[in-house]
């Protein structure tokens, strides 16, 4: 091609740029026109493993001496597969981690696995039919534990290949696990510093319960899984012994509970009446306000007394059943006040059992009706949920099932007023999925209510996204903290480091392993309960041999204590924890806000009474597409391996990241969304860096340049174009690191997909005739500059979040990168640090001015599109109206890309709206108004219809107008423009607040034009269809029958008048004489209803790098003769596969030999030129033609 002086001066500053002898064999390699991400995703992973990328870079940058960035991964069970909300969890920290290791930081990335408690036990359990702790004991609590010890990293290698799949970074070799001995440890030193501090007591409490699990669960616990369910409700009579003929009524939804009534309990400053029951001839008392829960109506009643809830203190009653009567002399079977009873629900009578409820038992044990000491006796349940032998009539029932069998033999007692059922939420097991009941049981506890103060400071230290769950649920969760249980009767788990006496009053609370083999002078290695139940230590106090509670710890004290016990802190790296904590970062679903979250502050807040984080990210629920819970049993979600195995990991992290999931709200996870991200964000991605190194090769190719690439040494472009991408890309990098600092995912996400798309829709779109080198050598490179530094600089910024796609992109442009501006290791894009900021490379004019252009263009498409006129077939005018001067100058000092891109002659600017006679209509929206003004529509809409322009534009300015009597938004009206002008047939619309114009007249020469376009439009997908590259030399022939009457005689007029701009547009001769026989692909096509043969004709051969056209090298055999142009030379053969050489075929020739297509060529010999008609060429054989351009 030829070089312009422009050109040289380029070549001159970037020859400047010195070249390695190893630099100079490097080349970019072809990219293939389409391409399947999952397969690429697999060999990046490839390529990670075989080089261990991943460890490397860990290598790098603590070689570097770089800051920590102290990350927690909170430690999931390896008995269930991973789901969507692990990954939608993985993506958020490996996004944060990696940003973080570009950023400068050394980023310890430990994967951890929680091996203990409810989740394996219950495995086992389903497995050897296991029903309660009296199985487990006949087999021998060792012989259960290494069941559970066998399966606790079941589906460990489905977990390491999902992550791993998913792009994430994360150590599985160096992880650790929480039945580790040292991890133990840890977790015993923690218990053993709150039992120092006086934060541990043991005491009864009634709490949530699985009779599945026979073990009290903790109250965040009971808040991971509600169900819906249908409960008996019903209403029972308590007679009175102070008031014959008078009972109580009292309302449960936990008929099971009422063997075990010891009291009733009323609100002292309510009102409450005795009534008259009409149908029933019997005589109650309950809350004045209640009476609507038993009655339809007032008519069934009468009110025979009413007083305050006070006066019914004391009053006692007869037992429903006769298990625990004994105890009525010591004060059980009363009523008692208390404020808790509201006027809500039931009958303002609320029954009493206070084995059973928080409140019940709170007021009975305040009340006497029961003392300390005495919870087993009122408890006539087993840990198994079935009743002991004292509930004879009910003995050994499952609590559930004996509530049909209960209100029978109420029933038929007299007992039962009313039988209901009552549709509420409940409380379920989160592991085994059965329902929970409250119940009393003794436990362990950390005083949590002491520490309420120190957790709200605490709290308010660190820095969560989105912050209203900081401030909303977890601080009101905070403030209305309760005691923590943290013991489980359970067997599977860290055990509780207390020896007691059989009294109780002499404990040893141990520390270590060390501190254990010195008290009971055993060698340990491990303190599993099979390994440690058996040791005793000696009392002090005289009290003979102590032996260790049989509780184990909540595995939710393991995962709070992870940042501890991952170190085996305090035992070894004392220093290393001092330097990494509190961690920097972690995130999880908001469903660990009253989980993980909470404990590790509940923790941290004890020990060192500081927070355990200082930035955390929640997220919200992944739900199914149709907004229920993701279940096996439904499959109402498609399974995430094949999700990834289809459209790839990168796109599916880009649709979870770009959701409303990341701001803490749910998500109803759809695969044609994963599919819409490949479609519009990855594919056009793509599509730009492909077309980025077609022209790296083109470059070198056709122009003998090869490109190499140097951030330190840039190439100065006067294009506003490349002015406009670059201070883009740089206005980017200082979003992306404000937003990033403060962990907001959910805004940094959205600007990269807005900057792919004008990379791809309006630089790359714009440019592509600079880019092909189709302007000059000069224009080429420095657009080729650009574009390979805005890719560059994108794939550094984008590689945490798509970690795949942008080691792709980099493995081959890595090729045309000059070496030496890379510092240390480079053989990964994930090695390298984010670009940097350069203010001066930010141009806010230039930014305003492209940004007015875009909004004109994308105006002129949408009236294009309301027109139906294809951006092919060129118009006369677009006209921009617009009041401000520096609108119009801003459209004005872009126009050649306004007119070439929207296709027009010419572009008009003009501050006269009334020039154009340009007036706003407008019309109701009838959905909206219709429905708001009902009757008075009809008027208002005709009054709507009846507004001038002045009207209009007031009220759009206002935003709204009254209309008789009635305020109407604005944006509740249709509006648009009515252009009428004598100069043309103008189309008119307003985006941006940009008013633009559009003559949409097409003359014939126009429509020529376009057919031209048409034809350019069909040759390129024929070259696609052949896999063709744009450096593959080829000539292309048509036939069109211009005697057929389907509009093929205009056709053909225009590609005989616009064959220059054919030409120009495919780079590539054209003609209408038959076609060669080295035929490359030949077919019908159709344009406007009329079908012609086209051929794409040349010497192609499959390479590796995708096909490439073979020209004749070297001398050819046979006839031949020489064509020069300016200093180049080329050898011609006369004749080829048969056929003679034409003048015109041979024009053609020299336009695809020297790429001039476009352009008016001129061939002579010894100065006298050679017709295009001369058929003979033979007299040129052995002879020089000379080219001309």
């Amino acid at each position: 091609m030829f070089k312009s002086r422009g050109s040289l001066k380029l070549l001159a500053q970037i020859s400047q740029q010195v070249l390695l002898p190893s630099q100079l064999n490097r080349m970019v390699s072809q990219v293939p026109d389409s391409i399947f991400f999952p397969k690429e995703e697999e060999n990046v992973l490839e390529l990670w493993k075989k080089n261990d990328t991943f460890k490397k870079s860990l290598e790098q940058s603590k070689a570097a001496k770089r800051p920590n960035y102290t990350f927690y991964d909170g430690p999931p069970f390896a008995t269930g597969l991973p789901h969507y909300g692990h990954l939608l969890a993985g993506s958020v920290k490996d996004i944060v981690t990696r940003y973080a290791h570009q950023n400068g930081y050394h980023v310890e990335r430990r994967f951890g696995w929680d091996c203990h408690g409810l989740p394996v036990e219950h495995e086992i359990d389903k497995k050897l039919g296991i029903t309660g702790p009296a199985d487990v004991h006949a087999m021998g609590i060792d012989k259960y534990n290494a069941e559970c010890r066998s399966i606790v990293m079941r589906y460990a290698n489905e977990w390491e290949h999902s992550v791993e799949r998913l792009g994430r970074w994360i150590d599985f070799k160096n992880d650790y696990k929480t039945l580790y001995p040292w991890f133990m440890e840890s977790v015993w030193w923690v218990w053993s510093q709150l039992f120092a501090k006086g934060l541990v007591y043991r005491g009864y409490k009634v709490m949530p319960y699985s009779t599945a699990c026979n073990t009290p669960l903790s109250n965040f616990e009971v808040n991971q899984n509600y169900h819906d369910v249908t409960d008996p409700a019903v209403f029972v009579n308590f007679p009175i012994d102070q008031d014959s003929g008078v009972s109580f009524v009292a309302w449960t939804t936990t008929p099971w509970t009422l063997p075990s009534n010891l009291a009733l309990c009323a609100n002292p400053d309510e009102t409450y009446v005795k009534i008259l029951d009409k149908a029933r001839n019997q005589k109650f008392i309950m809350m004045e306000a209640r009476l609507c829960g038993l009655y339809k109506g007032e008519d069934e009643y009468e009110i025979l007394d009413k007083f305050l809830g006070n006066t019914l203190a004391g009053k006692t009653y007869t037992p429903l059943f006769p298990y625990m009567e004994h105890m009525k002399p010591s004060g059980a079977f009363k009523v008692c006040l208390d404020k808790y009873v509201t006027r809500d629900a039931g009958t303002g009578i609320v029954h009493q059992a206070p084995a059973f409820g928080e409140d019940d038992y709170r007021v009975c044990l305040t009340n006497g009706v029961f003392k300390k000491g005495q919870e087993p006796d009122i408890c006539p349940v087993d840990p198994t949920g079935k009743f002991l032998s004292i509930v004879a009539d009910f003995s050994g029932m499952y609590v559930k099932d004996a509530d049909k069998h209960i209100i029978k033999k109420l029933k038929e007692g007299g007992r039962m007023v009313h039988a209901g059922t009552m549709n509420h939420s409940y409380p379920y097991c989160w592991r085994s999925d059965t329902p929970l009941i409250y119940r009393v049981v003794p436990s362990w506890f950390i005083k949590v209510t002491s520490l309420r103060e120190k957790l709200l400071a605490n709290n308010d230290k660190c820095y969560w996204v989105p912050e209203f769950v900081k401030e909303k649920r977890f601080k009101n969760w905070l403030a209305d903290c309760r005691d923590w249980s943290v013991s489980r009767n359970r067997y599977w788990g860290t055990p509780i480091p207390l020896w007691m006496s059989d009294d109780g009053q002499e404990v040893v609370c141990v520390g270590s392993i060390k501190e254990l083999e010195e008290l009971t002078g055993q060698k340990i290695t491990d303190i599993h309960r099979e390994s440690i139940d058996h040791l005793t230590i000696p009392s002090k106090c005289g009290k003979g041999e102590l032996k260790r509670v049989s509780e184990v710890f909540d595995c939710w004290f393991e995962s709070g204590s992870m940042p501890y016990a991952q170190q085996h802190y305090p035992f070894e790296n004392v220093p290393q924890f001092d330097a990494k904590f509190p961690a920097e970062f972690i995130a999880e679903g908001v469903d660990q806000t009253r989980g993980w979250f909470y404990t590790l502050l509940v923790l941290a807040t004890a020990l060192f009474d500081k927070p355990p984080y200082k930035n955390l990210i929640v997220t919200g629920l992944v739900l199914a597409a149709d907004g229920k819970k993701m279940s096996k049993r439904l499959k109402n979600y498609p399974d995430p391996t094949e999700v990834m195995n289809k459209y790839g990991a990168d796109a599916l992290r880009l649709y979870m990241i770009d959701s409303p999931v990341v701001r803490a709200d749910t998500l109803r996870f759809k695969e044609e969304g994963v599919k819409d991200v490949l479609k519009d964000v990855l594919l056009p991605w793509f599509n730009a860096y492909r077309f980025l190194v077609q022209n790296i090769i083109r470059l070198d190719k056709e122009d003998g340049v090869k490109f190499l690439y140097n951030e330190n040494s840039p190439v100065q472009s006067n294009n506003v174009m490349d002015k406009w991408i670059l201070s883009y890309t740089h206005s980017l990098i200082d979003f992306v690191k404000v937003e990033m600092a403060a962990y907001r995912l959910y805004t940094v996400v959205p600007r990269l997909l807005q900057f792919i798309a004008n990379l791809t829709n309006w630089y790359v779109r714009l440019n592509r005739a600079r880019l092909r080198g189709e302007v000059d050598l000069e224009e080429c490179q420095a657009s080729v500059q650009t574009l390979f530094s805005v890719l560059f600089t994108m794939i550094r910024l984008m590689a945490p979040f798509t970690p795949f796609i942008t080691e792709m992109m980099y493995q081959n442009l890595y090729q045309s990168i000059d070496r030496s501006m890379l510092k240390g290791a480079s053989d990964s894009i994930h090695y390298l640090m984010l670009p940097k900021y350069e203010p001066a490379m930010v141009d806010q004019d230039i930014e305003r001015r492209v940004s007015v252009m875009q909004s004109v263009i994308e105006t002129g498409r949408v009236l294009r599109d309301r027109n139906t006129i294809p951006i092919k077939y060129p118009l006369k005018e677009v006209v921009l109206v617009d009041a401000d001067p520096a609108t119009l100058s801003d459209a004005k000092s872009l126009e050649s890309y306004i007119v070439s891109e929207m296709n027009v002659k010419k572009l008009t600017v003009s501050s006269d709206k009334q020039k154009y006679d340009v007036k706003l209509t407008a019309k109701p929206n009838h959905m909206i108004l219709g429905k708001r003004l009902k009757k008075d529509f009809k008027a208002v809409s005709a009054a709507i219809v009846k507004l001038t322009d002045v009207e209009l534009s007031e009220m759009k300015e206002a935003g709204h107008r009254e209309i008789l009597g009635h305020d109407i938004g604005y944006d509740e009206l249709h509006v648009s423009y009515e252009v009428k002008s004598e100069s043309g047939s103008y189309a008119a619309a307003s985006m941006h607040n940009v008013l633009v114009l559009l003559d949409c007249t097409l003359d014939q020469e126009m429509f020529d034009e376009g057919l031209a376009r048409e034809v350019i439009n069909r040759i390129q997908k024929l070259r696609k269809k052949a896999k063709l590259v744009p450096t593959d030399k080829i000539s292309i022939f048509h036939k069109i029958d211009s005697t057929k009457k389907d509009g093929s005689e205009d056709l053909a007029r225009s590609v005989r008048n616009y064959q220059d701009l054919i030409e120009t547009g495919v780079k590539s001769p054209f003609s209408g004489e038959p076609a060669q026989d080295n035929v490359i692909i030949s077919e019908e096509v159709e344009v406007k209803g009329c079908k012609f043969l086209l051929t794409l004709c040349g010497d192609v051969k499959k390479s590796s790098s995708g096909p490439v056209v073979q020209w004749p090298g070297g001398r050819p055999a046979g006839e031949y003769f020489t064509v020069v142009y300016n200093g180049s030379s080329r050898e011609v053969l006369l004749q080829s596969n048969g056929h003679r050489l034409t003048a015109m075929r041979l024009e053609n020739e020299v336009k695809a030999m020297f790429g001039l297509f476009g352009r008016t060529v001129s061939l002579s010999l010894d100065d006298s030129p050679i017709k295009c008609s001369t058929r003979d060429l033979d007299f040129l054989a052995g002879s020089t033609v000379t080219v001309t351009a």
